[in-house]
């Protein structure tokens, strides 16, 4: 692509060193699987390290007094956790992927600005220094102004973007839907950004789902030879896995906004690159589920003048944990639904 290989020549004397992917598919899988792995061990070692730097900046996340008495315990646990996520993901996907594919660099390119955005929303949710964090509003508009460059981005012909304005239906074929793809790519990108930042209420659970669905278009993106993306998917999974290891209950860091909403935003751009972005709400099952019983609460609380509520607390994970589920149960339950919702969903995808 014109309008992105530039970067490419500036960067390529400076990787000239590294392995480039090769050329036959298998090989190419065979490498992002090896990747993904590297970029777990990576994550591992260096977690504790981070987890002690962010102590010592006093980076401690501030509980909501309206939230569940169990997470008044977690109270200063360090938060910020995605940049790691997103140092390693980023990292290697530009070492070993952009000097020989340039499509690389618009999920990178979203998962940076997102987690911008969502550390500036960390900044103002820490012990001894919240005021609430950003507000939802704001935060919103923040990420739709990410989702509509990477919208553009999508579906501007060459030499200014992909050229992108189709659809996959399962069973029905590709359909092109012309100028309205910029509209559904803005929504699907904030969307999913801001309903994967609402699932990251309880350990292990958004981290575990991040990875199933990345896992879940790394596939898809494999059997459409769309090597860069599933490059990036796996080694974004890898990240996810060694964060894991810290943030398993109880929590040792959270991932915090930066990982949610640049990670959340990265995977529906991965969903547009290969065109099965329908298939989003299956496979991101889950972040729609907490996304949804939010709006279904506040519709109901305001039309009934504050005095109805269709769930105990909101996001839903809250009712549940309200309802005496622990968080493991959860966190595994929904985890299950999430890869029920991967399978079905490429399935669907290779019909």
């Amino acid at each position: 692509m014109s309008l992105i290989g530039g970067y490419s020549d500036l960067l390529t004397p400076l990787l000239v060193s590294w392995p480039r992917l090769p050329g036959d598919p298998s090989e190419n899988m065979s490498r992002s699987l090896m990747l993904g792995g590297v970029a777990f061990v990576i994550t591992l070692l260096t977690g504790g390290v981070f987890i002690d730097w962010m102590r010592r900046l006093k980076l401690g996340k501030e509980i909501r007094v309206d939230g569940p008495q169990s997470h008044y315990s977690k109270r200063g646990t360090p938060t910020m956790g995605g940049l790691l996520i997103i140092a390693v993901t980023v990292l290697f996907a530009l070492i070993f992927d952009v000097a020989g594919r340039h499509s690389v660099l618009l999920p990178i390119a979203v998962t940076v600005f997102g987690g911008i955005i969502g550390a500036f929303d960390d900044l103002e949710s820490l012990v001894g220094r919240s005021r609430g964090g950003m507000s939802a509003r704001k935060k919103f508009l923040l990420l739709l102004i990410v989702a509509v460059g990477a919208a553009l981005i999508l579906h501007l012909p060459d030499p200014y973007g992909f050229g992108l304005r189709h659809m996959y239906v399962p069973w029905l074929g590709r359909f092109d839907i012309g100028i309205l793809y910029l509209p559904a790519a803005v929504l699907f990108i904030a969307g999913m950004g801001h309903a994967v930042n609402l699932t990251d209420g309880i350990d292990t659970q958004c981290p575990g789902l991040l990875a199933i669905a990345f896992v879940a278009y790394g596939i898809i993106a494999y059997q459409q030879g769309q090597i860069g993306v599933v490059t990036f998917c796996f080694i974004a999974v890898g990240a996810l896995l060694g964060f894991l290891w810290y943030n398993a209950h109880p929590a040792q860091i959270f991932m915090g906004d930066v990982g949610a909403l640049g990670l959340g935003a990265a995977l529906a751009t991965c969903a547009f690159m290969t065109g099965q972005w329908l298939l989003l709400p299956l496979i991101g099952i889950v972040f729609i589920a907490e996304a949804l019983s939010v709006s279904i609460q506040v519709f109901f609380f305001k039309r009934s003048g504050g005095k109805r509520r269709v769930f105990k607390m909101t996001p839903i994970h809250h009712h549940f944990e309200l309802s005496g589920w622990q968080e493991t149960q959860i966190a595994m339950r929904f985890w299950i639904i999430g890869m029920v919702g991967g399978l079905i969903g490429v399935a669907l995808a290779l019909s």
